[in-house]
């Protein structure tokens, strides 16, 4: 375990040990549970590449590195901790149609008919 502070901002990162130096990556999404098997109470932070709490500030793609920030929270009934998971994905750096040169992909709207 890891302890800190409400409101305490914490720094993560995902490192691939790789020699290969076109390889990039990529945090697509990382979620928060205060239940470690992740059961029905989770809080997304980051989701498609996006950050979806106000307080996430993800980094640029640095070599193998994939980083971002965010404060610490707990749930409303008090749970003593807080697990994080995250997705991330392995990219070649020089493809631009991939996954990680698209970032954040959020949902298109549909149109409603009257």
């Amino acid at each position: 375990p890891y302890y800190i502070d409400l409101n305490q901002t914490l720094f993560a990162e995902a490192t691939l040990h790789s020699t290969d130096p076109n390889l990039q990556v990529f945090i697509d999404s990382c979620t928060a549970s205060p239940q470690p098997d992740f059961g029905l109470l989770t809080y997304d932070l980051i989701g498609s590449g996006c950050n979806k709490d106000g307080t996430v500030v993800t980094y640029p793609a640095f070599e193998n590195h994939g980083r971002f920030k965010f404060r610490a929270f707990r749930f409303l009934q008090s749970f003593p901790s807080v697990y994080l998971q995250c997705e991330v994905v392995i990219c070649d750096s020089s493809a631009t149609d991939s996954r990680c040169a698209r970032g954040c992909i959020s949902r298109q709207r549909r149109a409603t008919s009257p």
